[in-house]
């Protein structure tokens, strides 16, 4: 039924008794001439909309139990657009790559040594794993098995039977269980190939998989190690939930295990590190990426290949379907990350988040860097007051000053409320006496700073927890990363800032924007720490000296909008990672001071904005 209603609820069906969907499209003109389902509709905008989809009186008992119905769709409209997106990218794409001629350096292609270690796999997932391998478009191969003293006879048959049709698989047969990570490395121990490629014993290749990874070498020949992105395969063998991954960010890492499949390591490096570690079996792949990305060093010899290249099966018992189904993974994968920080001796302590997922603790200094944190504003008294009163009441990171640049401020309660603020030792006043440039009111604020640290923050936003400067100090002062961003919430409580992509919109956008604020985003990005291509300056932390090596914000050309867009490319462009973090939680009423473009002038100079971007920037959006 529910596919049913996906494929046909345009025409107005109701999915339940609690969503009125005639009434939805009757209501809203936009979504009676738009193809969306009205229920997926209503899920993806209208709830953060608070549009009414039943009558008054039924709402207060409905909102809260449609949700169930509108997730079931919006799976089912999920993974619509994924077939989709394989009918017209994905097939056009393999089409055109079957014609493609490969060319090495030293004019051979590279030997792919494919791992698998099994135990007591089903014949028919064993079947289709070796012959998505026996299928590959790449044909240098071989299939290093071990099996890890199975007790199934058809797990044992189905292994003999490859080796005898295809010489270039090779099984170790185990005479004890000693589990994944002994049984990979007596796989490890037959191959003899450049590469190694980790293989779980139920899932498949693609079958240009190593096609793929064989041109990522031709193209990139010093790099190590190579990653692609995946989907899964569900219990009918359907493709589902692709995840689109970024190129390599050691931040997302640190959360959670993001290269998983297909990983591709040089042997050499795999020999040098000793191969698979006992003690980590469930996050035994996750141990060894920490440990070869430590040996590696230079991250430009990590290449992320963006085309999946991998099915992981959901089956009963696998971590594909739940990560509770293997608890004890989640605990390796701990310990395999606490000890990746152990060996740098830095202080680095790693907790669980509920999930399995993972927060690291980076420590500060006794008292920690002074944060000098600039605030511009023109009158907006009670914003302003919303924003320092909850910076003052709410932030446990006390060593921090305030500096308020007042831009040619006139309201008389604004002026009082400055005179009473410089009573405080913590706040000083400075006053810019131009017509409004974001840019040139930040930079001016930069200059009078004393802090080591500087943080850009709205005047119309408002600190909701306590740590928020503690997280975002303990990031920033790292030399390695550049601008730190918080998680900002429309005061309706629903997600306005969680990292901004390049050329989404265009020249920048904001990823999840309108989703719950207690939602977990693609693949749980809004619950974890992960690099970003750029942040918000509506709350924006950086080191004082990164932000003069840059030469702050552009306040020539770009006055009011992308200037902090611009302002993350050239940090990002100078060697630092800029990050996000949802354990800094801020609510933001935006543009509520400034007001709309809703002027000719005020438009004219945001589509100049607009093309000083492209014309700057245009091969990175």
């Amino acid at each position: 039924p529910a596919m049913h209603y996906a494929l046909f609820g345009k025409d107005g069906r109701f999915p339940s008794p609690l969503f009125n969907a005639q009434m939805y499209q009757d209501q809203y003109q936009d979504v009676k001439n738009s193809d969306f389902v009205p229920l997926v509709h209503y899920e993806l905008y209208g709830k953060a909309e608070n549009r009414y989809f039943q009558d008054a009186k039924d709402i207060d008992q409905s909102h809260i139990k449609i949700d169930a119905v509108a997730q079931n769709s919006l799976v089912i409209e999920e993974n619509k657009l994924y077939e989709n997106w394989q009918e017209i990218i994905e097939k056009p794409y393999i089409e055109a790559l079957s014609k493609e001629v490969i060319t090495f350096a030293n004019g051979s292609g590279p030997l792919f040594s494919i791992i698998i270690p099994t135990y007591n796999t089903p014949k028919k997932l064993l079947e289709k794993c070796i012959n998505s391998v026996i299928d590959q478009t790449f044909q240098d191969w071989e299939l290093c098995i071990a099996d890890d003293a199975s007790s199934s006879k058809s797990t044992i048959s189905t292994l003999r039977h490859f080796e005898r049709i295809d010489k270039r698989i090779k099984v170790e047969y185990r005479n004890e269980n000693g589990h994944i990570s002994n049984a990979s490395n007596s796989a490890l121990k037959i191959a003899n190939g450049k590469f190694i490629v980790l293989l779980d014993h139920d899932d498949e290749l693609v079958p240009t998989a190593l096609q793929e990874v064989a041109i990522a070498i031709s193209e990139k020949p010093e790099a190590l190690i190579f990653y692609s992105d995946e989907d899964k395969l569900d219990r009918d063998g359907n493709r589902i939930h692709p995840y689109f991954k970024p190129d390599f960010s050691p931040d997302l890492l640190f959360s959670q295990n993001y290269i998983c499949h297909l990983a591709v390591y040089e042997k050499k490096l795999v020999d040098a590190i000793g191969g698979f570690r006992v003690g980590y079996e469930g996050s035994q792949d996750y141990d060894l990426i920490l440990r070869a990305i430590r040996q590696v060093g230079n991250e430009h010899q990590i290449v992320h290949i963006p085309r999946i290249l991998y099915h992981w099966r959901m089956t009963d018992s696998s971590t594909a379907s739940s990560h509770e189904n293997k608890p004890y993974a989640a605990f390796a994968g701990q310990k395999a990350l606490q000890s990746y920080f152990d060996e740098d001796g830095a202080g680095v302590n790693v907790s669980m988040l509920d999930d399995g997922r993972y927060k690291t603790i980076w420590p500060i200094p006794n008292q920690g860097p002074l944060v000098s944190l600039i605030i511009g504003t023109r009158d907006g008294y009670e914003e302003l007051k919303v924003c320092i009163d909850s910076i003052l009441i709410k932030t446990t990171y006390q060593n921090f000053e305030i500096i308020i640049v007042d831009n040619q401020s006139s309201d008389p309660q604004t002026l009082q409320y400055f005179e009473s603020l410089k009573k405080n030792s913590k706040i000083k006043i400075i006053s810019y006496d131009d017509k409004f440039n974001y840019s040139a009111i930040n930079n001016f604020g930069v200059d009078h700073a004393n802090g080591e640290i500087v943080g850009l923050l709205n005047n119309d936003i408002e600190i909701l927890n306590a740590e928020w400067l503690t997280e975002m100090v303990s990031l920033s002062i790292r030399k390695d990363i550049g601008c730190v961003g918080a998680k900002l919430l429309y005061p309706d409580g629903t997600i306005q800032h969680a990292g901004v992509v390049l050329g989404l919109g265009g020249i920048a956008g904001h990823p999840h924007k309108f989703k719950r604020g207690d939602e977990e985003g693609y693949f749980r990005l809004l619950k974890i720490v992960h690099n970003v291509s750029a942040v918000t300056a509506a709350a924006l932390i950086v080191r004082k000296e990164i932000f003069l090596e840059v030469n702050g914000l552009d306040e020539n050309d770009l006055k009011v909008a992308f200037n902090d867009v611009d302002f993350c490319i050239k940090v990002r462009n100078a060697g630092y990672r800029n990050i996000w973090t949802p354990f800094s939680l801020i609510r933001h009423h935006e543009s509520k001071s400034r007001g709309l473009d809703d002027t000719p002038e005020k438009y004219d100079r945001f589509m100049s904005e607009i093309e000083t971007m492209k014309n700057k920037w245009g091969n990175s959006l």
